[in-house]
């Protein structure tokens, strides 16, 4: 019998990676599965300082489950269909491990789902190995840990759940980490956006969303100056459209989020600007607009976006 592949999400990011490594770990140990991880790209900035820190290979990258003759998969951090493998609806969904909404998802059979509102699929690996008394070793406490970190933004992010603080303190002890000093370092070595082309830019956390009817792409970049990824708007535009041509996205919403101050300037092209606007009750000038307060693609941006375009 083939293996079962392990993965996250499409462009992934650290806990994507971090809860689908933790995982294959966990289902060997405790459920006697034979499982794989791998990826569906390769690691941005900040998943890789978090690799080489604690000295984990990162998973080797697949583009269909077939083509590995898998037959089954389980999946992390996401389950929405076109998030996933390019050949999910040829195989067999084992299981799903995720803390984002359920949408566009439907199986043939029975399968172990585990979704909980929390601030990281991590959250929910590190508490598995708890509940099933499994030992957690260094560099899977510090691959959850980062992912924990990454998805909260240091527990500052809204989809911080209120247990979330203590997991981390508990991660970062089996880590052998400060908790707020590694953060910081982790979460700015995902800041370095000059080495990228626009093209990358735009696709280093990026994920597709049905509204309606309508494939909007909704993309997030965190920097610590604004102003300095806003000077690339022309060129960033010209990278956006490519993209909309060659994928079919009907809308293309780009959140450029400060970690420092926690607010997010939203830069949007696409066919349906009147709702984008309306979902958050701003006014594009040039394309973009300010809006406090917002570090969260998942709570303060796709709800938002959804209600609007009357999904």
């Amino acid at each position: 019998m083939s293996k079962i592949l392990v993965f996250g999400h499409q462009n992934p990011d650290t806990d994507a990676i971090a809860s689908s490594y933790a995982f294959d770990y966990l289902s060997q140990k405790a459920f006697g599965l034979d499982t794989e991880v791998v990826a569906l790209g390769a690691p941005n900035e900040e998943t890789a300082f978090a690799l080489e820190y604690f000295g984990v290979e990162a998973p080797r990258v697949v583009e269909s489950a077939k083509a590995e003759r898998a037959e089954k998969v389980i999946l992390t951090d996401h389950n929405e269909f076109q998030q996933s493998i390019s050949d999910i609806r040829e195989v067999e969904v084992y299981g799903v491990v995720d803390h984002h909404r359920v949408a566009n998802f439907e199986t043939a059979n029975p399968l172990f789902m585990r979704v909980e509102p929390v601030g990281s699929a991590s959250s929910i690996v590190y508490r598995m190995f708890k509940e099933n008394n499994i030992e957690v070793p260094k560099a899977i406490a510090g691959m959850l840990l980062s992912g924990l970190i990454s998805d909260t933004l240091l527990l500052k992010s809204p989809t911080t759940h209120q247990t979330d603080p203590k997991l981390a303190e508990e991660l970062a002890e089996l880590a052998g980490v400060d908790l707020e000093d590694y953060g910081m370092a982790l979460l700015k070595a995902g800041t370095n956006l000059a080495s990228k082309s626009e093209t990358e830019l735009i696709d280093i956390d990026a994920k597709t969303f049905e509204l309606n009817g309508n494939a909007v792409r909704v993309a997030q970049v965190n920097t610590v100056d604004i102003a300095e990824v806003l000077e690339r708007q022309e060129a960033i535009e010209v990278a956006i459209k490519a993209a909309m041509v060659a994928e079919g996205y009907s809308d293309f919403v780009l959140m450029i989020t400060d970690i420092v101050n926690s607010n997010s300037e939203i830069l949007a092209i696409g066919s349906h600007m009147d709702k984008v606007e309306a979902a958050f009750n701003f006014t594009l000038e040039n394309n973009h607009a300010f809006l406090a307060g917002a570090v969260s693609r998942k709570k303060q941006v796709v709800p938002q976006l959804t209600e609007s375009f009357g999904a």
